[in-house]
Parts: C-alpha cells; structure tokens; sequence
C-alpha cells in the first residue's frame, strides 16, 4: 500500500513523541539561574550558606546560621526551623535534639563536632 506524505509525517510525528516520552530528561531545559534573594540548591551536607565551621549559638544571626537550619531541616526530611537565619530558642532545641541524637553533648551549640556530624547525616 502506497504511503503518501500525510501518512509518514503522522508516523514520524507519533515516533518522535514516543522517543521523547520514553527517553531520560536529558533534553529538559536546564533551571534558571536563581536569583539573588533565592534559597542556594541544598546537596547533601551542604546547604551552600556557608562552608566553615565556626561556633555557632543561640543569638548569633547570619550565613552560619541559615545553614544549620538548612542542615536541620534536611536531616529531619521537614521544614522545623524557618531558616531565617537567626539563632533562636527553636533552632537551640533542634540542634540539641540533633546532638541528643547523634551521641553529641546536646548543648544546642554548634562547634566543629556538630558541624561534622551535620553535614554527614
């Protein structure tokens, strides 16, 4: 039977579509660059606030601190803390629950210690 020029667009057009429905998202279009104001792309162990491990406690406010609520709220797989970057009597609880898990002295501060073990867990 003849196959005229209708036929095998439609065929190739019914083909493609499967192609693309079946292949990986390789050819989903990269996310924008975020803005400014935007959250950094969370990676395990690290939220991208910041990289050190300098003490943090409660009343200290900042980078440090929007990443231990970062790292908070990834360990417990929710949102607990705001993560507005204020170190406050919610965030102190948390990290001391952290600790307490994690057989750390549960102080609620953040020292070289817990910064290892949130960024591991």
């Amino acid at each position: 039977m003849p196959r005229g020029p209708r036929t095998c667009a439609a065929v190739l057009s019914v083909a493609a579509g499967l192609l693309l429905a079946t292949a990986p998202a390789a050819h989903a279009v990269a996310p924008a660059s975020p803005s400014p104001a935007a959250a950094p792309q969370q990676v395990r162990g690290h939220c991208g606030y910041y990289d050190g491990q300098a003490t943090t406690r409660r009343g200290d406010s900042g980078d440090g601190v929007r990443e231990v609520q970062c790292l908070i709220n990834y360990w417990s797989g929710r949102s607990v803390l705001d993560g507005d970057g204020d170190f406050g009597p919610q965030t102190e609880s948390w990290v001391a629950h952290f600790q307490d898990v994690h057989g750390l002295l549960a102080d609620g501060v953040v020292g070289p210690q817990t910064w290892k073990a949130l960024r591991a867990a």
